[in-house]
């Protein structure tokens, strides 16, 4: 009984299988990936205006909501990155996508570290700068008069100079009170995204490892293959020499038969 070949359908075999859920989840990914890089390129542009000319309030606000916005993009991109690096059963193309969109949020993230670093000293210059002008407020270095009118107008002059330097005071010390709660927001934010990027860190390695031995692999399959290959043209000389030597001893004994025939009905 001849035994029936075995086929096997295109959606049974594990690199053509679909997977549509991972395929839309690691593509909202990259789009999101994609946004938070940019965000990051127009976050970096309005923190060099921090501590210029250019600084003004509306500068730090755009500032305080793109790192806001970022951070949460880099929670929810992280998270993201984590659960589709633990999804099995997935051929070598979506590996390939998986183990892309790890490195590039790992790189993206890196970048956002050095942005928040950056504000952070900003900030942090800004507080100094304003607590340089509180102690610099002091109006008791007025020249004295021994004349009395003299002395009321000086009298007149340091209570103007003192309302003036307390609305100062008052101003530098609510831009310090600013500053100081941005500060620690930042502080925070660095130590929470921190172990979210060693997580991914970790998952780059490992994935790094695993091409390691997937390269490995390849590289030995494909020394196999070439191994194969030349016993394979070894074998075909092989037989392409015995079949020329079959075809010429047939050919022989053909001809010895024929001699034999013509001698038997000659004689």
């Amino acid at each position: 009984m001849e035994s029936q070949p075995t086929t096997m359908r295109r959606e049974d075999d594990p690199e053509y299988r679909d997977d549509p859920e991972f395929d839309k989840f690691a593509e909202e990914l990259s789009v999101k990936l994609f946004s938070l890089t940019s965000n990051i390129a127009r976050l970096s542009s309005q923190i060099s205006l921090l501590g210029t000319k250019r600084d003004t309030d509306r500068v730090r606000e755009r500032v305080h909501d793109l790192l806001e916005e970022a951070r949460g993009g880099f929670k929810e991109v992280g998270d993201g990155v984590k659960k589709l690096s633990a999804w099995d059963d997935l051929n070598a193309s979506r590996k390939y996508t998986q183990q892309k969109l790890s490195r590039e949020f790992q790189s993206s993230g890196s970048e956002f570290q050095t942005i928040q670093r950056m504000a952070l000293e900003k900030q942090r210059a800004s507080a100094s700068a304003s607590r340089t002008a509180i102690e610099s407020t002091d109006t008791s270095n007025l020249p004295y008069s021994d004349s009395p009118s003299q002395q009321q107008s000086q009298v007149q002059e340091q209570d103007q100079l003192r309302l003036a330097s307390q609305d100062e005071v008052d101003f530098q010390e609510s831009l310090i009170v600013e500053r100081e709660s941005e500060i620690r927001n930042i502080e925070q934010s660095v130590g929470e995204l921190n172990e979210l990027f060693r997580d991914v860190a970790h998952i780059v390695h490992e994935q790094g490892a695993m091409l390691d031995h997937i390269d490995v692999n390849v590289t030995n399959v494909n020394t196999d293959t070439r191994q194969a290959d030349v016993e394979l043209r070894s074998a075909s000389r092989y037989q392409k020499n015995a079949r020329s030597k079959a075809c010429c001893l047939l050919l022989i004994l053909a001809v010895v038969l024929v001699i034999i025939i013509l001698a038997a009905v000659l004689g």
